[in-house]
């Protein structure tokens, strides 16, 4: 698994104050991407010890929300098994704290995997430049959803985070 940064104290990726890591690796080269240099998987930096410890000091401040997993695409196929590993572990660790997780891949691909049910909030779909909106929270273009994973998964149904 590689990344490029860790942010701290982000506002703008999720609700509340938030860690984020922006992964290497995305296959969806959306047009007019904001990060298109976390396309190549073997991209950005190994994710170490270091790395992993950064994370878990952010998420041990009480004022920090939660961890948003951005990129890149955090459910590229190469990263989804380390991926999972880390967010079982943040959850027993910070089982307070929400993960949020973007992706280019819709729910309706995804909602089988097996770190699906350790996702607070899911942002999906890619990136359309012509559906852009700056006005949207949480998302760059009006075909996303911000999906409430856990009320999802219990109602059967899709449902957006409000």
């Amino acid at each position: 698994m590689r990344y490029h940064n860790i942010t701290r104290e982000d506002m703008l990726n999720g609700d509340g104050l938030r860690v984020v890591l922006w992964f290497a690796g995305c296959s969806h080269h959306c047009k007019n991407c904001q990060n298109p240099i976390t396309w190549d998987p073997d991209g950005g930096l190994p994710f170490d010890e270091a790395a992993r410890q950064e994370i878990f000091e952010e998420l041990g401040k009480d004022y920090t929300s939660g961890i948003t997993f951005s990129g890149g695409d955090p459910l590229y196929p190469d990263t989804r098994e380390e991926l999972l590993a880390l967010i079982k572990e943040i959850k027993e660790r910070y089982p307070d704290k929400t993960i949020w997780l973007y992706t280019g891949y819709l729910w309706e691909e995804v909602c089988h995997l097996e770190l699906i049910p350790y996702v607070d909030v899911l942002v999906d779909g890619r990136f359309v430049e012509e559906l852009k909106d700056n006005n949207l929270p949480w998302k760059g273009s009006s075909n996303q959803r911000v999906i409430d994973v856990q009320t999802t998964l219990t109602l059967g149904k899709t449902v957006l985070y409000a």
